[in-house]
Protein backbone atom coordinates (compact mmCIF):
# COMPACT_ATOMS: atom_id res chain seq x y z
CA UNK A 1 0.00 0.00 0.00
CA UNK A 2 2.06 3.43 -1.07
CA UNK A 3 1.81 6.19 0.76
CA UNK A 4 -0.07 9.32 0.52
CA UNK A 5 2.48 11.52 -0.72
CA UNK A 6 0.00 14.55 0.85
CA UNK A 7 0.39 13.69 4.10
CA UNK A 8 2.38 15.72 6.48
CA UNK A 9 2.81 14.28 9.92
CA UNK A 10 2.92 16.15 12.83
CA UNK A 11 5.70 16.36 15.07
CA UNK A 12 5.39 16.15 18.91
CA UNK A 13 3.99 12.96 19.25
CA UNK A 14 6.03 12.22 22.68
CA UNK A 15 4.91 14.96 23.75
CA UNK A 16 1.17 14.18 23.33
CA UNK A 17 1.23 10.65 24.92
CA UNK A 18 3.67 12.41 27.96
CA UNK A 19 0.69 14.88 29.09
CA UNK A 20 -2.02 11.59 28.54
CA UNK A 21 0.53 9.69 30.72
CA UNK A 22 0.65 12.16 33.80
CA UNK A 23 -3.47 12.09 33.66
CA UNK A 24 -3.56 9.29 36.35
CA UNK A 25 -7.08 7.76 35.02
CA UNK A 26 -6.67 4.86 36.72
CA UNK A 27 -10.21 3.04 36.88
CA UNK A 28 -9.93 0.91 39.77
CA UNK A 29 -9.33 4.00 42.49
CA UNK A 30 -12.50 5.81 41.01
CA UNK A 31 -14.22 6.02 44.35
CA UNK A 32 -11.27 7.92 45.94
CA UNK A 33 -10.11 10.15 42.60
CA UNK A 34 -12.92 10.81 40.84
CA UNK A 35 -13.59 11.47 37.62
CA UNK A 36 -11.67 14.74 37.22
CA UNK A 37 -8.77 12.90 35.60
CA UNK A 38 -10.84 11.31 33.24
CA UNK A 39 -12.83 14.15 32.13
CA UNK A 40 -9.38 16.01 32.15
CA UNK A 41 -8.24 13.24 29.29
CA UNK A 42 -11.06 14.01 26.97
CA UNK A 43 -11.01 17.87 27.27
CA UNK A 44 -6.86 16.95 26.49
CA UNK A 45 -7.98 15.08 23.38
CA UNK A 46 -9.47 18.27 22.43
CA UNK A 47 -6.75 20.35 22.92
CA UNK A 48 -4.37 18.18 21.24
CA UNK A 49 -6.03 17.02 18.34
CA UNK A 50 -8.65 20.26 17.22
CA UNK A 51 -9.48 18.58 14.04
CA UNK A 52 -10.07 15.96 15.29
CA UNK A 53 -12.74 17.06 17.79
CA UNK A 54 -14.16 19.40 15.15
CA UNK A 55 -14.91 17.13 12.61
CA UNK A 56 -15.42 14.16 13.98
CA UNK A 57 -19.09 14.24 16.09
CA UNK A 58 -18.45 13.45 19.59
CA UNK A 59 -21.27 11.31 22.01
CA UNK A 60 -20.63 10.70 25.50
CA UNK A 61 -22.53 7.09 25.88
CA UNK A 62 -21.25 6.58 29.63
CA UNK A 63 -19.50 8.52 32.29
CA UNK A 64 -16.31 6.77 30.95
CA UNK A 65 -17.51 6.20 27.47
CA UNK A 66 -16.92 8.31 24.19
CA UNK A 67 -17.90 7.57 20.54
CA UNK A 68 -16.58 9.56 17.94
CA UNK A 69 -17.60 9.45 14.32
CA UNK A 70 -15.77 10.42 11.46
CA UNK A 71 -18.53 10.48 8.61
CA UNK A 72 -17.39 9.00 4.73
CA UNK A 73 -19.11 10.15 1.31
CA UNK A 74 -20.71 6.65 1.85
CA UNK A 75 -23.24 6.30 5.06
CA UNK A 76 -24.65 2.91 3.88
CA UNK A 77 -21.52 1.21 3.82
CA UNK A 78 -20.49 -0.63 7.06
CA UNK A 79 -17.94 1.41 9.43
CA UNK A 80 -14.94 0.74 10.89
CA UNK A 81 -14.27 0.86 14.53
CA UNK A 82 -11.12 1.45 15.86
CA UNK A 83 -10.86 1.10 19.82
CA UNK A 84 -8.72 1.61 22.41
CA UNK A 85 -9.29 2.57 26.48
CA UNK A 86 -8.05 5.43 28.53
CA UNK A 87 -7.42 3.92 31.75
CA UNK A 88 -4.66 2.38 33.47
CA UNK A 89 -4.11 -0.28 36.36
CA UNK A 90 -2.93 1.10 39.85
CA UNK A 91 0.61 1.46 40.60
CA UNK A 92 1.69 -0.24 43.85
CA UNK A 93 3.59 2.80 45.95
CA UNK A 94 6.46 -0.11 47.15
CA UNK A 95 7.62 -0.71 43.43
CA UNK A 96 10.80 1.23 41.83
CA UNK A 97 10.38 3.07 38.97
CA UNK A 98 13.49 4.59 36.84
CA UNK A 99 11.06 7.49 36.23
CA UNK A 100 7.73 8.31 38.40
CA UNK A 101 5.04 6.21 36.46
CA UNK A 102 2.68 9.60 36.19
CA UNK A 103 5.30 11.10 35.24
CA UNK A 104 5.28 10.76 31.11
CA UNK A 105 9.44 10.78 31.15
CA UNK A 106 10.68 11.32 27.20
CA UNK A 107 13.98 10.03 27.82
CA UNK A 108 16.59 7.69 25.02
CA UNK A 109 14.08 7.63 22.49
CA UNK A 110 10.87 6.36 24.62
CA UNK A 111 8.20 7.60 26.25
CA UNK A 112 8.21 6.09 30.24
CA UNK A 113 5.09 5.97 32.44
CA UNK A 114 1.75 4.23 33.15
CA UNK A 115 -0.24 3.35 30.57
CA UNK A 116 2.44 3.99 27.26
CA UNK A 117 1.48 0.64 26.33
CA UNK A 118 -1.68 -0.44 27.84
CA UNK A 119 -3.41 1.27 26.41
CA UNK A 120 -3.03 4.99 25.98
CA UNK A 121 0.17 4.80 23.47
CA UNK A 122 -2.24 2.92 21.01
CA UNK A 123 -5.11 5.29 21.41
CA UNK A 124 -2.43 8.02 20.77
CA UNK A 125 -1.58 6.55 16.89
CA UNK A 126 -5.00 6.50 16.19
CA UNK A 127 -6.22 9.94 17.05
CA UNK A 128 -2.42 10.59 15.24
CA UNK A 129 -3.29 9.34 12.23
CA UNK A 130 -6.84 10.32 12.04
CA UNK A 131 -5.51 14.23 12.79
CA UNK A 132 -2.85 13.80 9.76
CA UNK A 133 -5.20 12.09 7.56
CA UNK A 134 -8.14 15.36 8.14
CA UNK A 135 -5.13 17.75 7.56
CA UNK A 136 -4.72 16.56 4.44
CA UNK A 137 -8.30 17.07 3.42
CA UNK A 138 -8.90 12.87 3.23
CA UNK A 139 -12.28 11.69 3.50
CA UNK A 140 -12.56 7.76 4.20
CA UNK A 141 -14.22 5.57 2.00
CA UNK A 142 -16.81 4.39 4.90
CA UNK A 143 -17.12 6.14 8.07
CA UNK A 144 -15.09 5.37 10.89
CA UNK A 145 -16.04 5.61 14.32
CA UNK A 146 -13.31 5.60 17.46
CA UNK A 147 -14.58 4.06 20.17
CA UNK A 148 -12.92 5.06 23.29
CA UNK A 149 -13.39 3.37 27.16
CA UNK A 150 -12.35 4.34 30.21
CA UNK A 151 -12.93 1.34 32.35
CA UNK A 152 -11.63 -1.41 30.45
CA UNK A 153 -9.37 -2.47 33.53
CA UNK A 154 -12.49 -2.61 35.72
CA UNK A 155 -14.39 -4.97 33.17
CA UNK A 156 -15.40 -2.45 30.59
CA UNK A 157 -18.96 -1.14 31.05
CA UNK A 158 -18.39 1.92 29.40
CA UNK A 159 -17.66 -0.66 26.15
CA UNK A 160 -20.71 -2.44 26.47
CA UNK A 161 -23.06 0.81 26.58
CA UNK A 162 -21.04 1.48 23.37
CA UNK A 163 -21.40 -1.80 22.01
CA UNK A 164 -25.54 -1.55 23.15
CA UNK A 165 -25.88 1.71 21.72
CA UNK A 166 -24.45 0.80 17.99
CA UNK A 167 -26.64 -2.60 18.64
CA UNK A 168 -30.14 -0.57 18.90
CA UNK A 169 -29.03 1.44 16.03
CA UNK A 170 -28.69 -1.62 13.85
CA UNK A 171 -24.74 -0.57 13.12
CA UNK A 172 -22.58 -3.87 12.00
CA UNK A 173 -19.12 -3.04 11.42
CA UNK A 174 -17.47 -4.18 8.61
CA UNK A 175 -13.86 -4.18 11.13
CA UNK A 176 -13.41 -4.28 14.36
CA UNK A 177 -9.71 -3.33 16.01
CA UNK A 178 -8.88 -3.11 19.74
CA UNK A 179 -6.05 -3.99 21.73
CA UNK A 180 -4.39 -7.21 22.06
CA UNK A 181 -1.35 -8.60 19.53
CA UNK A 182 1.47 -6.60 18.89
CA UNK A 183 4.32 -6.64 16.63
CA UNK A 184 6.88 -9.49 18.10
CA UNK A 185 10.51 -10.86 17.41
CA UNK A 186 10.99 -14.37 17.34
CA UNK A 187 7.87 -15.54 18.11
CA UNK A 188 8.58 -19.16 18.45
CA UNK A 189 12.15 -20.80 18.83
CA UNK A 190 12.32 -21.94 15.56
CA UNK A 191 10.37 -19.01 13.65
CA UNK A 192 12.83 -15.88 13.61
CA UNK A 193 11.76 -12.44 12.43
CA UNK A 194 9.03 -10.27 13.01
CA UNK A 195 5.20 -11.24 13.34
CA UNK A 196 2.19 -9.06 13.86
CA UNK A 197 0.62 -11.04 15.95
CA UNK A 198 -3.29 -10.68 14.93
CA UNK A 199 -5.95 -11.81 17.58
CA UNK A 200 -8.69 -13.62 15.66
CA UNK A 201 -10.41 -14.10 19.33
CA UNK A 202 -9.78 -13.81 22.79
CA UNK A 203 -10.26 -16.51 25.98
CA UNK A 204 -13.46 -15.95 28.29
CA UNK A 205 -12.82 -15.06 31.62
CA UNK A 206 -14.64 -16.17 34.92
CA UNK A 207 -13.75 -15.45 38.63
CA UNK A 208 -15.22 -17.33 41.17
CA UNK A 209 -15.04 -17.62 44.91
CA UNK A 210 -14.78 -21.23 46.94
CA UNK A 211 -16.10 -20.94 50.68
CA UNK A 212 -15.51 -23.79 53.25
CA UNK A 213 -17.41 -23.55 56.74
CA UNK A 214 -16.61 -25.35 59.56
CA UNK A 215 -16.73 -25.52 63.50
CA UNK A 216 -15.07 -22.11 65.11
CA UNK A 217 -13.15 -22.32 68.38
CA UNK A 218 -9.73 -22.28 70.01
CA UNK A 219 -7.22 -22.70 67.86
CA UNK A 220 -5.87 -25.20 70.75
CA UNK A 221 -7.92 -27.98 69.63
CA UNK A 222 -8.59 -28.27 66.11
CA UNK A 223 -10.81 -30.84 63.87
CA UNK A 224 -9.02 -33.08 61.77
CA UNK A 225 -10.47 -30.59 58.57
CA UNK A 226 -10.93 -26.81 59.51
CA UNK A 227 -12.25 -24.65 56.56
CA UNK A 228 -9.05 -22.74 55.78
CA UNK A 229 -7.57 -26.25 55.05
CA UNK A 230 -10.64 -27.85 52.90
CA UNK A 231 -10.19 -24.14 51.10
CA UNK A 232 -6.79 -24.98 50.87
CA UNK A 233 -7.32 -28.69 49.52
CA UNK A 234 -9.80 -27.75 46.80
CA UNK A 235 -7.36 -24.81 45.59
CA UNK A 236 -4.60 -27.74 45.02
CA UNK A 237 -6.94 -29.95 43.53
CA UNK A 238 -6.90 -27.48 40.40
CA UNK A 239 -3.78 -28.48 38.65
CA UNK A 240 -2.61 -27.31 35.29
CA UNK A 241 -4.37 -30.15 33.80
CA UNK A 242 -7.62 -29.38 35.68
CA UNK A 243 -8.57 -28.91 31.91
CA UNK A 244 -8.14 -30.56 28.83
CA UNK A 245 -5.95 -29.33 26.17
CA UNK A 246 -7.67 -27.97 22.51
CA UNK A 247 -6.64 -26.13 19.68
CA UNK A 248 -8.77 -24.20 17.79
CA UNK A 249 -8.15 -23.09 14.06
CA UNK A 250 -6.32 -19.93 14.64
CA UNK A 251 -3.30 -22.00 16.03
CA UNK A 252 -3.10 -24.35 12.93
CA UNK A 253 -3.71 -21.31 10.94
CA UNK A 254 -1.10 -19.43 12.79
CA UNK A 255 1.44 -22.85 12.63
CA UNK A 256 0.70 -22.82 8.81
CA UNK A 257 1.92 -19.21 8.36
CA UNK A 258 5.41 -19.93 10.44
CA UNK A 259 5.62 -22.59 8.32
CA UNK A 260 6.62 -20.47 5.44
CA UNK A 261 8.87 -18.20 7.30
CA UNK A 262 11.27 -20.98 7.83
CA UNK A 263 12.82 -24.61 5.64
CA UNK A 264 13.82 -27.50 6.43
CA UNK A 265 12.69 -29.75 9.46
CA UNK A 266 11.42 -27.10 11.59
CA UNK A 267 9.13 -26.04 8.53
CA UNK A 268 8.31 -29.77 8.12
CA UNK A 269 7.47 -29.77 12.04
CA UNK A 270 4.88 -26.81 12.08
CA UNK A 271 3.08 -28.07 8.82
CA UNK A 272 2.84 -30.97 10.70
CA UNK A 273 1.41 -30.00 13.90
CA UNK A 274 -0.73 -27.44 11.62
CA UNK A 275 -1.93 -30.71 10.25
CA UNK A 276 -2.86 -32.26 13.40
CA UNK A 277 -4.57 -29.71 15.82
CA UNK A 278 -5.28 -33.14 18.54
CA UNK A 279 -0.82 -33.37 18.54
CA UNK A 280 -0.67 -30.11 18.83
CA UNK A 281 -2.83 -29.20 22.10
CA UNK A 282 -0.76 -32.02 23.73
CA UNK A 283 2.60 -30.31 22.51
CA UNK A 284 1.78 -26.74 23.50
CA UNK A 285 0.54 -28.00 26.88
CA UNK A 286 3.44 -29.57 28.09
CA UNK A 287 5.75 -26.30 26.60
CA UNK A 288 3.95 -24.63 29.45
CA UNK A 289 3.87 -20.76 29.87
CA UNK A 290 2.20 -18.73 26.99
CA UNK A 291 1.91 -22.07 24.85
CA UNK A 292 -0.36 -23.69 27.04
CA UNK A 293 -2.86 -20.81 27.76
CA UNK A 294 -3.38 -20.82 23.99
CA UNK A 295 -4.91 -24.34 24.13
CA UNK A 296 -6.59 -25.05 27.69
CA UNK A 297 -8.07 -22.94 30.00
CA UNK A 298 -5.94 -21.94 32.73
CA UNK A 299 -6.89 -21.73 36.67
CA UNK A 300 -4.81 -19.24 39.05
CA UNK A 301 -5.99 -18.88 42.75
CA UNK A 302 -5.50 -15.29 43.25
CA UNK A 303 -7.02 -14.16 47.12
CA UNK A 304 -7.18 -15.88 50.08
CA UNK A 305 -9.10 -14.92 53.16
CA UNK A 306 -10.54 -16.44 56.50
CA UNK A 307 -9.56 -15.89 60.49
CA UNK A 308 -9.95 -13.30 62.55
CA UNK A 309 -6.77 -14.20 64.81
CA UNK A 310 -4.00 -16.07 65.04
CA UNK A 311 -5.23 -18.15 68.10
CA UNK A 312 -9.06 -18.40 66.47
CA UNK A 313 -10.42 -21.35 64.23
CA UNK A 314 -12.31 -19.76 61.34
CA UNK A 315 -15.82 -20.67 60.91
CA UNK A 316 -15.37 -19.31 57.17
CA UNK A 317 -12.43 -19.60 54.91
CA UNK A 318 -12.31 -18.51 50.90
CA UNK A 319 -10.54 -18.16 47.98
CA UNK A 320 -10.93 -16.05 44.99
CA UNK A 321 -9.79 -18.41 41.59
CA UNK A 322 -9.69 -16.71 37.93
CA UNK A 323 -9.90 -18.96 35.05
CA UNK A 324 -9.44 -17.95 31.48
CA UNK A 325 -11.79 -19.92 29.32
CA UNK A 326 -10.22 -21.68 26.49
CA UNK A 327 -12.44 -21.35 22.93
CA UNK A 328 -14.76 -24.17 23.13
CA UNK A 329 -15.78 -23.99 26.57
CA UNK A 330 -18.09 -22.17 28.41
CA UNK A 331 -18.62 -19.96 31.87
CA UNK A 332 -21.28 -23.26 32.68
CA UNK A 333 -18.86 -25.99 31.33
CA UNK A 334 -16.11 -24.55 33.31
CA UNK A 335 -17.96 -24.25 36.84
CA UNK A 336 -19.21 -28.22 35.78
CA UNK A 337 -15.47 -29.14 35.51
CA UNK A 338 -14.27 -27.01 38.62
CA UNK A 339 -16.64 -28.91 40.52
CA UNK A 340 -15.68 -32.23 39.03
CA UNK A 341 -12.25 -31.40 40.07
CA UNK A 342 -12.87 -30.14 43.63
CA UNK A 343 -14.99 -33.21 44.48
CA UNK A 344 -16.23 -31.51 47.77
CA UNK A 345 -19.43 -30.91 48.20
CA UNK A 346 -18.67 -28.88 51.33
CA UNK A 347 -17.06 -26.32 49.30
CA UNK A 348 -19.35 -23.75 47.59
CA UNK A 349 -18.83 -22.29 43.86
CA UNK A 350 -20.05 -18.57 43.73
CA UNK A 351 -19.30 -16.98 40.29
CA UNK A 352 -18.11 -13.58 40.71
CA UNK A 353 -17.77 -12.11 37.46
CA UNK A 354 -17.75 -14.02 34.12
CA UNK A 355 -17.46 -13.43 30.15
CA UNK A 356 -18.03 -16.17 27.34
CA UNK A 357 -14.69 -16.99 25.11
CA UNK A 358 -15.07 -14.69 21.61
CA UNK A 359 -15.91 -17.11 18.40
CA UNK A 360 -12.64 -16.88 16.26
CA UNK A 361 -12.88 -13.86 13.27
CA UNK A 362 -11.90 -15.38 9.72
CA UNK A 363 -8.06 -14.81 9.04
CA UNK A 364 -8.87 -15.43 5.18
CA UNK A 365 -11.53 -12.29 4.61
CA UNK A 366 -10.89 -8.78 3.16
CA UNK A 367 -10.64 -6.94 6.59
CA UNK A 368 -8.03 -9.61 7.42
CA UNK A 369 -5.74 -8.70 4.35
CA UNK A 370 -6.48 -5.46 5.39
CA UNK A 371 -4.73 -5.25 8.52
CA UNK A 372 -1.96 -7.04 6.87
CA UNK A 373 -1.58 -4.51 4.20
CA UNK A 374 -1.00 -1.72 6.50
CA UNK A 375 1.45 -4.23 8.96
CA UNK A 376 3.24 -4.02 5.32
CA UNK A 377 3.54 0.08 5.26
CA UNK A 378 4.09 0.14 8.92
CA UNK A 379 6.31 -2.56 9.83
CA UNK A 380 7.50 -4.13 6.58
CA UNK A 381 9.63 -6.75 8.10
CA UNK A 382 6.49 -8.71 9.47
CA UNK A 383 4.06 -10.58 8.37
CA UNK A 384 0.75 -10.89 9.88
CA UNK A 385 0.02 -13.60 11.85
CA UNK A 386 -3.80 -14.87 13.81
CA UNK A 387 -3.37 -15.92 17.11
CA UNK A 388 -5.90 -16.08 20.28
CA UNK A 389 -5.79 -13.57 22.85
CA UNK A 390 -5.26 -14.74 26.83
CA UNK A 391 -6.49 -11.43 28.24
CA UNK A 392 -9.84 -10.11 27.77
CA UNK A 393 -10.53 -7.19 25.91
CA UNK A 394 -13.33 -4.42 25.71
CA UNK A 395 -13.85 -6.02 22.10
CA UNK A 396 -15.22 -8.73 23.66
CA UNK A 397 -18.69 -6.76 23.46
CA UNK A 398 -18.77 -6.38 19.93
CA UNK A 399 -17.79 -9.57 18.64
CA UNK A 400 -21.39 -10.77 19.21
CA UNK A 401 -22.66 -8.75 16.48
CA UNK A 402 -19.57 -8.05 14.30
CA UNK A 403 -18.17 -11.29 12.69
CA UNK A 404 -14.50 -9.24 11.97
CA UNK A 405 -13.32 -7.95 15.17
CA UNK A 406 -9.30 -8.44 15.49
CA UNK A 407 -6.67 -7.36 18.35
CA UNK A 408 -3.90 -5.85 17.40
CA UNK A 409 -1.83 -2.84 18.89
CA UNK A 410 0.88 -1.69 15.92
CA UNK A 411 3.57 -1.30 18.04
CA UNK A 412 7.03 -3.65 17.96
CA UNK A 413 7.32 -5.02 21.97
CA UNK A 414 9.96 -7.03 22.84
CA UNK A 415 9.19 -9.65 25.48
CA UNK A 416 11.12 -7.48 28.34
CA UNK A 417 8.55 -4.48 27.44
CA UNK A 418 5.38 -6.98 27.50
CA UNK A 419 6.45 -7.79 30.81
CA UNK A 420 5.88 -3.96 31.52
CA UNK A 421 2.34 -4.28 30.95
CA UNK A 422 -0.16 -3.77 34.70
CA UNK A 423 4.12 -3.73 35.83
CA UNK A 424 6.91 -1.24 36.75
CA UNK A 425 8.69 0.51 33.78
CA UNK A 426 6.36 0.26 31.16
CA UNK A 427 7.31 2.31 28.21
CA UNK A 428 6.89 2.50 24.72
CA UNK A 429 9.35 3.60 21.97
CA UNK A 430 8.90 7.11 20.01
CA UNK A 431 9.56 5.14 16.49
CA UNK A 432 7.07 2.78 17.57
CA UNK A 433 4.42 5.50 17.82
CA UNK A 434 5.76 6.84 14.03
CA UNK A 435 4.87 3.52 13.04
CA UNK A 436 1.59 2.80 14.58
CA UNK A 437 0.92 6.52 13.10
CA UNK A 438 1.81 4.88 10.04
CA UNK A 439 -0.61 1.82 10.27
CA UNK A 440 -3.71 3.33 11.19
CA UNK A 441 -2.97 5.91 8.73
CA UNK A 442 -2.27 2.84 5.74
CA UNK A 443 -5.44 0.74 7.21
CA UNK A 444 -7.85 4.04 7.24
CA UNK A 445 -6.76 5.33 3.37
CA UNK A 446 -7.22 1.69 2.11
CA UNK A 447 -10.55 0.62 3.01
CA UNK A 448 -12.65 -0.24 0.16
CA UNK A 449 -15.76 1.38 -0.67
CA UNK A 450 -18.60 -1.21 0.77
CA UNK A 451 -22.38 -1.19 0.13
Amino acid sequence: MPENPNIIVRAGAAERLSRMIQLPTVSAELETRGLTDFDTFIDLIGELYPLTVATLEHEKLHDLGHLYRWRSNNPTAQPVILMAHYDVVPVDESDDWTYPPFAGQIANGNVYGRGTLDDKGPLLVILEAVENLLAAGFTPARDVYLSFGGNEESFGSAAVEIAAELQRRNIVPWLVIDEGGAVVVDPLPIVKGQSAMVGVGEKGLVTVKLTARGDGGHASFPPALTAVGRVSRAVNRLTPSTFSARSPKAISRMLSTFANRVSGPPSFVLKALAALPPVTARVFAKLGGEPAAMVRTTVAPTMLSGGTADNVLPSQASATVNLRIALGETVASTVRRLHKRINDPLISIEVVSGSEPSPESSADNEQFAAIAAAVGVSHPDAIAVPYIVFAATDSRHFHTFSPATYRFAPLLMSSAQRATIHGVDEFVEIAELERGEQFHRALIAGLPAGR
